[in-house]
């Protein structure tokens, strides 16, 4: 299967000012098969080492960071001789040596004709407990679950990639039905690569739950092997309240809805722990909506996404027939797939800062808020056909500068301020 974030690693090996690289990312969503791949493609040597239990490769990085040294020492631990240019050098599970991570600053000052990068599953909780960040030395890429259109790619769709690279809508609206029913597809698998190639390679969808299960199942080791103990009775709250919160009316976050009594508190470390390890998306209020949108962000008052529509699919033990068939599935779950599909879409697309509007009486909300070549783009999620839209008519009516995106199962529409756009055409 092929990676859009292939290009990026690219860009990142030809730049001129290139650094040691670190990939940020949730476990599973293919970020050492993303390295390896890159190497095999594009380097003549790959040094590839896993740094988890690793003993000898914790040495290396023990004593000093002699970057000569260093570079001796992984070249007779991976069997690979390191030279510049031709050779990348992998650290995976880097998160288990935070001197390795550490070590990049020195890579980047002492030897930057070596290209080297690093992943682990944690790394971004690392990163958040202690752990020296080489800042200014080191170039970052997050990697997300596959995208809708990677999905597309995957299942051989070329042409209908090709159409919506296109943006060949007089095209693309004929073929609205099969559009909606590759969507659909996408919800029920989502886009965790294990996922997505036992469904290319068979179709079997129970199969496909039972990969999701697995992969749920990881994460929840992970919350007792690596979070603070007395943290874990508190992240497995918030964790599986997560579908419920999404998949009500108002989906901000309320932490009423996790024990009775329960305050942001108690919970607050918990879901940073959820959202640094990359399981979780939290997308803040902005009070207000203008621009930098940042001065009006509410940390407080917010709403959690998870990291895959499929993954989330299988937390909410979502039947098949209810995503792939079922023609009352916007009904049922009250938006919370169309909106966790937008929301991973600008996520693979490496849209950062994303925001959510509403007033405090809640008689106004706008789904998301980002900023798009200078100018505040409202984003409204509807997932079916029924597009009545009482918030956003309000806000485009006292805001007559601002431009919004409808998403919905509509056909592609330009409506004066409003542009309508197909779900599967985000």
């Amino acid at each position: 299967m092929r990676r859009i974030a292939l290009k990026n690693l690219l860009d990142w090996k030809n730049s001129s000012s290139r650094k040691p690289l670190i990939l940020n990312g949730a476990r599973q969503v293919g970020k050492t098969w993303l390295l390896r791949e890159f190497a095999k493609s594009h380097y003549t040597k790959e040094a590839y080492i896993v740094c988890r239990k690793n003993e000898l490769a914790k040495q290396i990085f023990s004593h000093d960071f002699d970057i000569k040294r260093i570079i001796r020492d992984l070249s007779a631990l991976s069997k690979v001789d390191i030279t510049p240019g031709d050779t990348l050098i992998i650290l995976d599970e880097v998160q288990d040596i935070p001197e390795a991570i550490e070590s990049l600053k020195y890579f980047y000052e002492q030897a930057p004709e070596y290209h080297i990068a690093v992943a682990g599953s944690l790394l971004g909780i690392s990163l958040h407990q202690g752990v020296s960040f080489p800042v200014g030395k080191v170039d970052e890429l997050n990697i997300f679950p596959m995208d809708f259109r990677e999905f597309l790619d995957a299942l051989g769709e070329e042409q209908m990639l090709n159409l919506l690279k296109e943006r060949d809508f007089n095209a693309i609206t004929p073929l609205h039905q099969k559009f909606i029913d590759l969507l659909r597809q996408y919800y029920y698998v989502g886009g965790m690569p294990e996922a997505v190639k036992l469904y290319v390679e068979t179709g079997a969808l129970q199969g496909v739950r039972k990969i999701q299960k697995s992969i749920l199942h990881g994460y929840e080791q992970d919350f007792s092997k690596h979070a603070p103990k007395d943290q874990v009775e508190k992240i497995k709250l918030v964790w599986k309240s997560a579908p419920s919160q999404l998949f009500k009316e108002n989906k901000k976050f309320i932490y009423g809805a996790l024990r009775k009594g329960a305050r942001a508190t108690q919970y607050e470390e918990a879901i940073e722990w959820l959202t640094d390890s990359g399981l979780l998306y939290k997308v803040p209020r902005a009070s207000k909506p203008a621009l930098p949108i940042n001065l009006y962000e509410e940390l407080n008052v917010f709403k959690l996404y998870a990291l895959d529509v499929g993954l989330l699919g299988a937390m909410a033990n979502t039947d098949a027939s209810q995503i792939l068939i079922k023609c009352d599935l916007i009904a049922e779950y009250n938006g919370g797939l169309a909106e966790q599909f937008i929301l991973q879409q600008m996520k693979a697309q490496q849209i950062d800062p994303i925001y959510y509007h509403s007033t405090d009486d809640s008689r106004l909300e706008i789904d998301f808020m980002i900023q798009s070549e200078g100018e505040l783009l409202p984003i409204e999620v509807k997932s079916g056909e029924s597009v009545r839209a009482n918030s956003l008519s309000k806000l485009l009516q006292s805001n007559p500068e601002l431009h919004a995106i409808r998403y919905s199962m509509l056909p592609y529409k330009e409506q004066g301020q409003l542009t309508n756009v197909p779900l599967y055409a985000v």
